[in-house]
């Protein structure tokens, strides 16, 4: 019969066993000297079985219940055992209704005199491990959006002003190892011209909380301008202090300039439209005063008392008729304008073609005593039209010869330049100056004349300036009376 103590510990070892099948753990034991296999119930229960339902050996574990992958893992974790080590290893298990199922194992061996054994628990983290699978595909599929898509990820502690550039991020800087930068290093890959807006707005949203969503210019470490998207969100602490600086940079180059590129085109569009618009206007007023001015004079002609008259008539009907002509030939050269843009353009040199303008006007030249000094040297060539080019340096030259000063020999300056992607011209002369107050809205105008100089149509610069704007450059001029002109164009 058994004494209390032995009561008391039977009592003890089943309210043992009670909580262990009911924690949602299986225990397992291994008596390695005789291979006799133990399992509890909960380690039934964990795959779905009744105690008993299935085989409980050695054998038909590895063969039947273990993942045929997880099988040599499982054998190195519990074969490497020794003294008080435990193992860890994460194992698929064959279940009655779920299919194959995670689970953690640990196991440790126990050696005393008595006996040698191999014992373990296992655990179910099959939902631990979908979600570690289903974050693991949300960050692949993150990350292959963000390279398709060439969007980085950077993140700046403000206390301590570490900047963090995800992978993605070191390609758009075109770093091939992860080197570490600090904020100031990082602006200094914006364009000059864009730096400061850079810096400005990190300024802002450290000290104010604001959130900025700049396109701005950069050059990378291969020393390419690209266009980015620079966005940052401040975290705030509860003291409404902004704590961390949490944003993208993205590759926008591509859509960036076909945005340029449309509105270059709407721009252009809007210029051909004004430009028709006042070439309609010309056509419509200069040709109904000449039309009027004919029919006045035919009718006079027709009269019957104007027998006398019909001379004078007929003389002043042929001026008609010639300045009809005339206006005629300028409008002609405007069409032209509009139809030659179109040309294929090619590349122009300028000295050589200057050279033979200069040649062409050798006689109005020396007649002037004029001094022409150029330098093309910074800009030698551009892609143009070759008859624009001719026709515009003709036009500037022809002008400032035309209308020089009385009192002083032209002094004629002609030089180019390339800039911020565009290239210049500049033609400057010391002649006898516009007014502009006076004639500053009219100046590119058509038959616009400032100076009583009996050669002057007004044609010229009304040409040069749809010419230049025709490829998308611009015109402007400086004038002061007696001093001298000044025309700056941005030929694209």
């Amino acid at each position: 019969m058994g004494t209390v103590k032995d009561h008391d510990f039977y009592n003890s070892v089943s309210h043992f066993a009670h909580v262990i099948n009911h924690i949602n753990t299986g225990i397992w034991e291994v008596d390695v000297n005789t291979n006799e296999v133990k399992w509890s119930d909960g380690f039934y229960k964990l795959l779905g079985y009744e105690p008993n339902e299935i085989e409980c050996s050695a054998g038909y574990f590895f063969e039947h219940l273990l993942y045929h992958e997880d099988r040599a893992a499982f054998a190195k974790a519990i074969n490497g055992l020794t003294g008080d080590h435990t193992s860890t290893v994460q194992v698929r298990l064959s279940t009655k209704n779920e299919g194959y199922q995670w689970f953690e194992n640990i196991s440790k061996r126990c050696d005393d005199t008595m006996c040698c054994s191999l014992h373990g628990a296992i655990i179910n983290i099959n939902a631990y491990k979908l979600q570690e699978a289903h974050s693991a595909q949300k960050d692949l599929l993150f990350k292959e959006m963000g390279r398709i898509a060439k969007v980085a990820v950077w993140e700046l502690e403000i206390s301590t002003m570490k900047l963090q550039l995800s992978k993605e991020a070191y390609d758009i800087f075109g770093l091939n190892n992860p080197v570490k930068l600090n904020i100031d290093e990082a602006i200094s890959f914006f364009e000059p011209l864009h730096r400061d807006a850079a810096a400005n707005a990190i300024e802002n949203a450290t000290k104010n909380g604001k959130p900025f969503d700049l396109e701005l210019q950069f050059r990378t470490a291969r020393n390419k301008v690209t266009w980015l998207r620079f966005k940052a969100i401040p975290f705030i602490d509860n003291f409404g202090k902004c704590i961390k600086l949490t944003g993208i940079l993205q590759d926008i180059n591509h859509a960036k300039k076909r945005e340029m590129a449309l509105k270059a085109d709407l721009s252009l569009s809007a210029d051909q439209n004004r430009r028709l618009q006042n070439f309609a206007y010309i056509v419509s007023h200069n040709l109904r005063s000449h039309t009027g001015n004919l029919k006045f004079m035919v009718n006079l002609f027709n009269q019957p008392d104007a027998d006398m008259e019909r001379e004078e008539i007929f003389e002043h009907i042929r001026s008609i008729s010639d300045s009809l002509n005339t206006t005629v030939e300028h409008l002609e050269e405007v069409v032209k304008i509009q139809a030659e843009i179109t040309k294929d353009k090619k590349i122009v040199e300028f000295e050589p073609l200057f050279k033979n303008i200069i040649s062409a006007l050798n006689h109005n030249i020396n007649e002037a005593d004029a001094k022409i000094e150029f330098d093309f040297t910074k800009c030698p060539e551009i892609n143009y039209i070759p008859a624009y080019m001719e026709s515009i340096l003709q036009n500037l030259l022809t002008n400032s010869l035309k209308y020089k000063a009385d009192k002083r020999k032209p002094h004629i300056k002609c030089h180019t330049y390339n800039k911020n992607r565009h290239d210049w011209l500049i033609f400057e002369d010391n002649g006898m100056g516009i007014d502009l107050e006076k004639h500053g809205n009219s100046i590119f105008g058509m038959y616009e004349t400032f100076h009583q100089n009996k050669d002057a149509k007004g044609i010229g610069l009304f040409i040069t300036r749809n010419q230049v704007e025709s490829l998308g450059g611009a015109i402007k001029l400086e004038s002061t009376v007696d001093v001298g002109t000044k025309f700056t164009i941005r030929l694209n």
